[in-house]
């Protein structure tokens, strides 16, 4: 039995990165220079590219579960989004950083429900999210409600970060909170 991803993979190298080929090797020429940091949520539905209209090249993605941003605390350790959103801004000097939420996000659906006990990592990350949630039941509204408050809680919270209110309050960087309905 073929496999699907591979196959993708060998579609791509044969048809589609000889047309980007001279791109691909010009960004490895000059480096990459996005000027968007896209802090967005895992979810498998949301696609930076096609929602942005960039390509390779103009943005610096990373991505977790409910697009959340850990508190700046100045330790080293080993944390992704916080590691990339200082790269971002003192290494590639990005003008906009984007919080991108979605409609039907599980990572806050899951603020409202029990976490499987094995899951002690997504435990903790979720945390990063419960101000956002509301004193109400549980609802369509009181979902879409604590998305968008999800989304503006990891803007506050992207203000934390030394490097991005000095630059911010130099207008350097311009902060943007996203909610996107998928549907």
């Amino acid at each position: 039995m073929p496999d699907e991803l591979l196959e993708r993979l060998r579609r791509f190298h044969d048809d589609t990165f000889p047309g980007v080929q001279a791109h691909f090797q010009t960004l490895v020429k000059d480096g990459q220079h996005p000027t968007i940091l896209f802090i967005g949520c895992s979810d498998s539905r949301l696609v930076p590219y096609l929602l942005t209209g960039t390509g390779p090249g103009e943005l610096f993605i990373v991505r977790n579960v409910g697009a959340f941003v850990p508190p700046y605390d100045g330790s080293a350790g080993y944390h992704g989004t916080s590691a990339a959103i200082e790269f971002a801004v003192l290494n590639l000097k990005v003008s906009r950083i984007v919080v991108c939420g979605h409609s039907h996000c599980g990572g806050i659906r899951a603020l409202y429900e029990e976490v499987h006990p094995d899951a002690k990592n997504l435990s903790a990350w979720l945390a990063l999210g419960r101000e956002a949630a509301l004193p109400v039941q549980v609802s369509p509204e009181a979902l879409r409600r604590t998305e968008q408050r999800g989304v503006v809680l990891q803007l506050e919270r992207l203000m934390g970060y030394p490097m991005v209110r000095q630059q911010v309050e130099a207008r350097q960087i311009s902060l943007h909170g996203w909610h996107y309905v998928i549907e």
